[in-house]
């Protein structure tokens, strides 16, 4: 993902004069072809987070579509109040693009790891949220977001499903167990796991790439009275938009993703995600239990 973002990126670049970029040196090695072509179009600050939201503010200001770009506790966590502040506050739009997603470089400890991501950005007012499963997701979902004019985030993983569902972000059912049936919906590159946990329920399956706007239409439509949500992020980021949209009708709520509690390991990104459950046999577990209080109370 993080490949597509810079060949796509270099190529907004020199198809439009509007475009910027800005680094705090990760990834100043890629864009250094592009830094020689536009050197007043890209610029990176060092090590620097806070300026790098600050600067991307200032050139949204001028007009220019500026896309800030770092590891997403770096680009969100680090410089939330920026974010809060020199983007929202001021009414200047920036696309942020972010790498390393909730625990993809665990083997460089808690510094590193940013599963509170997605949920710090929903504090905020309006912004789209992009997750992509594949990378064949990450080029559309930049330009549109490049394109689009408002503030955005593009939260891009070295996890990944084995296909790409390109387009827009409504939720797409994937795996159609019939009318009434429990409904899953996958955020991103969780899918695959999510359809091998429940191959063999009457489960139905619907994927997205954008939790933000959530699809509250198509979830509605598709919902019955069970539902269990799985986000690559912290647990829970979008039951409160779940819960409102179906506040009207009966339903139970199953919100899995990142746990809360520090685990305090290193391992790998495979290890984390078996840690906390949220490879094929953990959220099997969950899901079986789920239904399974199901069953006891009817």
């Amino acid at each position: 993902m993080r490949e597509t973002f810079i060949d796509t990126m270099t190529g907004l670049l020199a198809e439009d004069p509007r475009t910027a970029v800005v680094l705090a040196d990760i990834s100043a090695a890629s864009f250094a072809p592009a830094a020689r072509r536009h050197p007043d179009r890209v610029l990176n600050v060092g090590i620097r987070e806070q300026l790098l939201i600050g600067v991307a503010g200032g050139l949204a200001l001028t007009g220019l579509r500026p896309v800030a770009h770092s590891y997403a506790p770096f680009l969100i966590e680090r410089a939330y109040e920026q974010i809060k502040l020199d983007l929202d506050h001021q009414g200047a739009e920036a696309v942020l693009v972010g790498i390393g997603a909730s625990y993809d470089r665990a083997e460089a400890g808690r510094t590193h790891l940013s599963p509170a991501d997605v949920a710090l950005i929903d504090s905020l007012h309006g912004w789209t949220v992009h997750v992509p499963g594949h990378p064949g997701e990450v080029a559309p979902l930049l330009r549109a977001a490049v394109a689009a004019d408002s503030s955005a985030y593009l939260r891009l993983s070295t996890q990944r499903n084995t296909r790409a569902y390109p387009g827009g972000g409504d939720l797409r059912v994937v795996r159609d167990a019939g009318p009434g049936a429990t409904l899953l919906v996958a955020v991103g590159p969780v899918l695959d796991a999510a359809l091998a946990a429940v191959a063999d329920l009457p489960v139905t399956v619907a994927y997205t790439h954008r939790p933000r706007p959530f699809d509250v239409a198509g979830l509605r439509a598709l919902a019955g009275t069970e539902v269990v949500l799985v986000e690559p992020y912290l647990a829970g980021t979008s039951a409160r938009v779940v819960s409102e949209a179906l506040a009207d009708r009966p339903h139970r709520l199953l919100s899995l993703g990142v746990g809360r509690a520090e685990l305090r390991r290193y391992g790998t990104a495979e290890d984390h995600t078996r840690w906390h459950g949220l490879d094929a046999a953990g959220l099997r577990r969950s899901v079986d239990s789920f239904l399974g209080e199901l069953s006891a109370v009817s």
